[in-house]
């Protein structure tokens, strides 16, 4: 349903037209008086209802049915592109299908699925609906920017998502805007801001407008991005405790992904005997169907046998895996780290 920031004359006109009343029903359907309607339609736009006939405007609205709001909108907006019922299914399908896509790595059909409405629709002609559908294929297109290491600029994850931030703040969804949120920490920690995305984290671990998984995740990444920093030893019981609150909410993915993390975090506090036991840990739990997954493990692993001079060469290898899947799949972000955690070893 479209809404009314500021009613005036040419707003009331418009929503007595879509009930189809006359200017006399209108008026007593409202409680105003006769010549007030008669004001709203003789000065349109240059007269605007007190606040407290505005707020009678927006429930008469509000309490319309479809087919008037329909009207009302078309008569506001008679130059704005409907969308048909049919569209939406498709869309949403298109959305559907992206995320699998995504989850797969298959980076080119995801962003043919999504542009097809991004690259044809204008966001400002489009109601509620359309809008909603429109900031979700904005996500998923800044989470294939993320992933193939896009994370700044124009043409970034981060412009993405920031535009489809304020779409959900628009329609007021508070839930989106927060996960959304989050993607941008996420962004923040790969561009090397740390410390903003740690602090970033810590306020969503304890934000309401998350889900629990989320909130255990945002937590978790508290220690990511801490041990990324070198705070290993605080790194290690933030990523603690966001295992066990995995744990607590049945997440057995979540629960392993943190398993990889905390043995990173012990590589990091030159632990590699707790490394090791995490690091199996997540192998042996661990699902890796998905290629970026399959990179990340073998990249921690590869870093871990790294460390030790006894199996460095294995460390290689592993590492030498994880390159060429990377590639393959175009995960440009994945092949910085290793070639990172390379240099690193070679220092």
């Amino acid at each position: 349903m479209v809404s009314v920031q500021q009613w005036t004359g040419r707003e009331a006109s418009a929503l007595r037209a879509a009930l189809r009343m006359s200017t006399r029903a209108f008026a007593e359907h409202l409680g105003v008086a006769l010549r007030t309607v008669a004001k709203w339609e003789s000065l349109g736009t240059e007269t605007q209802p007190r606040p407290d006939t505005q707020a009678i405007l927006d429930t008469a609205l509000a309490r319309a049915d479809a087919a008037a709001q329909a009207r009302f909108e078309n008569f506001l907006f008679p130059d704005r592109k409907s969308t048909r019922p049919a569209d939406y299914e498709t869309w949403t399908e298109d959305i559907e299908r992206a995320v699998v896509c995504i989850s797969r790595q298959n980076f080119p059909f995801a962003t043919t699925l999504l542009n097809r409405w991004l690259g044809r629709l204008d966001p400002h002609q489009l109601d509620h609906k359309g809008l909603y559908l429109y900031g979700r294929s904005l996500v998923l297109l800044g989470d294939v920017q993320r992933d193939q290491g896009a994370i700044l600029g124009p043409l970034s994850a981060r412009h993405s998502y920031l535009t489809a931030r304020g779409m959900f703040t628009e329609l007021d969804i508070p839930r989106r805007v927060a996960q959304i949120e989050l993607s941008l920490a996420v962004v923040q920690e790969m561009s090397g801001r740390l410390q903003p995305s740690a602090r970033q984290y810590e306020v969503l671990a304890d934000d309401d407008r998350l889900s629990p998984r989320d909130r255990a995740r945002a937590r978790l990444w508290v220690g990511t991005a801490l041990s990324k920093d070198g705070d290993n030893e605080y790194a290690t019981r933030v990523m603690t405790a966001a295992t066990r609150a995995f744990e607590d909410l049945g997440e057995p993915e979540d629960w392993s992904v943190a398993h990889q993390k905390l043995a990173l975090a012990h590589r990091g506090a030159g632990d590699l005997t707790q490394a090791l036991h995490h690091i199996d840990i997540a192998r042996t739990t661990g699902t890796v169907d998905s290629p970026m997954q399959r990179v990340r493990l073998d990249t921690a692993y590869g870093h871990i046998l790294l460390s030790d001079a006894a199996t460095r060469n294995d460390g290689l290898s592993v590492l030498d895996q994880a390159a060429q899947v990377a590639r393959q799949y175009g995960l440009s972000h994945q092949l910085r780290s290793i070639e990172g955690i390379r240099k690193g070893q070679q220092g």
